[in-house]
Order: structure tokens, then sequence, then C-alpha cells
């Protein structure tokens, strides 16, 4: 609308001049309505000068009344909406975009709001548990979720909710054919730029193949690992059988066959692991592989200090590990701690042992993993040894080869300390597991 009409008001035929033919209709309806006093005027109509662009205008006003009670003029306003429009239009395009790309995924896509209410689920989910949106939304979904996974998925879900942690839990849903099948569920947060979490977006991911296929593997590993244990019984069997013949070789048979125990120790955590057999902090990780690999040398029946479990203390921060570093750290504390029983704090009633794991942020950027062996209250320790024993250069060697680590050793008046570095990369064949 020029200025001068704008001064002077416009006259209908200027008001509705360049209408886009689609929209006239309703504009006109709307005219009619407001006219009659039966609502007020408010409608939003295209116009297409000649030589222009198409203009989105936002009409509002109400009819001015002469003393008959006639309608008179029309006062409002028209302003230009055509920006908001398009912001509109990019929105439901985009909406659109979205949801035919979800909808055309694999997975199960969701979204919930920051309360956790979920508010969205592509169509792979309604296919999938044979819901409907309705018996979706809010806490409606968790009706498929197996009973003896509600607990742990509900637990990881609140946990994220309250933390802002992403969200990954395994569990199984129930599928609208019958059954149930195993899922990975994944989340992460969107922030504002105040870092204010505004939603959260999440899939979940058939695994049920990936389980069964992972629970055939650890049948298999189970029965490769019975054969193996055996072989290593056969092994140290027919040590012990050769050296009844040769009583000279008893020591050294006695030291083969305790190196071929902790080989054997040893071998369980080297085997591949499954999801549900995968290294668990504190059990099968370093602790607890030092713990089961050193228990021989840990019961001394008349140990002051009251028996098994108390002579070998093990401190610090445990990690998994995998077969890459299992047979080198059982040959190099298998070593220690059969020297320490010889001659050392484990063959002296009050003597100890402390092993102590840290980690270590080296200059050149590299994680390392610090393992301290200190033995204390055992003989007198007059220097290092005259001669180095095989079995030392062995555990060495191995760990100085084939992990790339680095050992030193201090023979203290109180005892022996050996500290071996190691890269943290190198307790790894693979990456370490996630843990639960």
């Amino acid at each position: 609308m020029s200025p001068a009409v704008g001064e002077r008001g416009a006259t209908a035929a200027e008001l509705l001049a360049h209408v886009v033919p689609e929209d006239r209709p309703a504009l006109d309806r709307a005219l009619v309505a407001a006219l009659a006093g039966r609502a007020p005027l408010n409608i939003a109509y295209r116009t297409w000068p000649p030589g222009g662009d198409v203009t989105w205008v936002q009409l509002r006003g109400r009819v001015l009344r002469d003393r008959g009670r006639r309608a008179s003029r029309l006062a409002g306003v028209a302003l230009d909406i055509s920006e908001g429009k398009d912001t509109e239009a990019a929105l439901r395009d985009s909406d659109a975009r979205f949801r035919a790309i979800a909808d055309t995924m694999p997975q199960i896509v969701w979204s919930t709001l920051p309360s956790g209410s979920h508010d969205y689920f592509n169509r792979r989910w309604y296919e999938l548990t044979g819901l409907s949106p309705e018996e979706s939304v809010g806490e409606g979904w968790a009706v498929a979720v197996h009973p003896d996974d509600q607990a742990q998925a509900w637990e990881r879900w609140r946990h994220s909710l309250a933390t802002g942690d992403a969200y990954e839990v395994e569990y199984r849903l129930r599928v609208a054919e019958g059954g149930w099948r195993w899922f990975l569920g994944r989340a992460l947060p969107v922030r504002d730029a105040r870092g204010r979490i505004t939603r959260w977006f999440g899939t979940c991911t058939d695994i049920q193949e990936m389980r069964r296929a992972a629970e055939e593997r650890e049948v298999l590993s189970h029965e490769l690992s019975h054969r193996i244990k055996n072989i290593f019984a056969v092994v140290a069997s027919l040590i012990s059988l050769s050296a009844r013949g040769h009583p000279e070789a008893g020591p050294f048979a006695e030291e083969l066959r305790g190196r071929i125990s902790a080989l054997a120790r040893a071998h369980e955590f080297a085997r591949p692991h499954s999801v549900g057999s995968r290294m668990v902090i504190g059990r099968t990780t370093l602790f607890g592989f030092l713990r089961d690999l050193l228990s021989p040398y840990d019961i001394s029946p008349g140990d002051p200090l009251g028996g098994a479990g108390k002579r070998i203390r093990i401190e610090g921060e445990d990690r998994s590990f995998d077969d890459a570093a299992a047979t080198p750290l059982a040959l190099l504390f298998h070593e220690l701690a059969t020297n320490a029983a010889k001659y050392g704090a484990l063959s002296a009633p009050g003597g100890r042992v402390l092993i102590r794991l840290e980690a270590e942020a080296g200059a050149d950027g590299v994680e390392r993993i610090l393992l301290r062996w200190t033995e204390e209250g055992g003989p007198p320790v007059p220097g290092p040894p005259g001669r180095e024993g095989f079995g030392s250069r062995l555990a060495m060697v191995s760990v100085e080869g084939q992990l790339g680590g680095k050992v030193e050793r201090r023979w203290l008046p109180g005892g022996l300390e050996l500290e071996a570095r190691l890269p943290a990369a190198a307790l790894h064949r693979r990456p370490p597991p996630q843990q639960a």
C-alpha cells in the first residue's frame, strides 16, 4: 500500500487489489463477517502486485459505525508478515525432511522433552512394538521393555536426566508378532547457547543377532578354554613324572611347574570375552588378575597379620586389559612372588608386599600405567643378586619387549622395590570394553 493511500485511507477496491486469487474467498468471508458484526477482522493473505514479489499481509481491524449503527469505516492495520511466514515454511520443510529421514531408518528414533517425557517416535517404533502414538508418549513406551530389564533401563535414564550424561543401555523390547528382541538404546542431549538441555534425541538399534553370535562365541570360548586348561594340566603332570626319574632336576621342575600354573591362571584373562563375560572392574581386571595369580603366596597359617588376604595388598586404580598383556604380566608377577617367597618378604612370617597401580600422564602426551611392587618385613637385602636367574630375565624381556614397558629395580634395605611403566594402550590389543 502506498504512503498516499495510507494517509487518506484505502477504498475496498484498493484493499483487495492484487490479492492472490486462491486467498480471495477467505478474505471476502472475513470482511463480510466483520461488517456484519459477527467477528473481528483478523486474517492473513497474500498479495502479488504486477512486477513485484508475493507478500504475506496480516490484516487486523474493526468496523466503525455511524449513529444508525451502519458500517461507515474499517479501522485497522495491515502488516507485512512475509518473513515470519518464510520462517514457518522453512520449519515445516525441515520437520518434514527430518521425519522422512527418521521414518526410512532401520533403527528406532525417538525424542523427549528436557524432563524425559517422550514426545516422538519414528514409524519403526510403531511397526515393531504395535503400540499406538497415544500409548507411547510420556512414559507409556516402558510397557514394551522386558520386566527383567526395566530397573536397569530406568536407572540409567534417570541418571542421564539428572547429570546430562550420554544414555546407553541394552534391553529387550516386546515385538508385535510376539517374543522379545535385544536392542541397544542410546541418547544424547541437545543444549541451547546457555548450556541448558532443550531436548533429548535417541535411537534403539536391533542387536539380537549380535547377542546371539556373542553367546555362540562364548560357548566356543569356554570349550576351548577348558581344553587349553587340560593341556596345561597334562604338561604339568609330564614335568612331575619326568622329574621323578631325575631327582637332581627337582628344583628346576618345581620352578617350571610354577610358571606353567601361572600361565594357566592367566589364560582365563587372556581368552576372548563376550558381552556377558567381559571384564568387570575389581573382578576380572588387573586387580582380580593379580589376586587370582598371587593367591597361593598370600596364605601363611603362622602369619601374625591374619593369614589369607593380608600378606599381599593391592591398591590404586584398577584397569581392564586383554590377551595383549596377560601373559607378560603373569610371568612378571609370578617371578616376583616366587622370588619373594624364596628370598624376600614372603619368606618371613611378618613380611608383606604392596602392589600399587597408578595412571601417569607423560610429557610426551602418552598415558602410562605405573605398576609398583614394594616388599617390606623380609630378610635384610644386601644388594642386587650376583647372578640374575632365567625367570627374571624372561619376565623383564616379556614386559619390555612385548608391552614396550620400562622396568626399574631397587634393592633397598627393607626389601625389593620394582616399578614397571607401561603405555596404557599396551594393555589392550583391542579397544577396552565399555564398563556398565
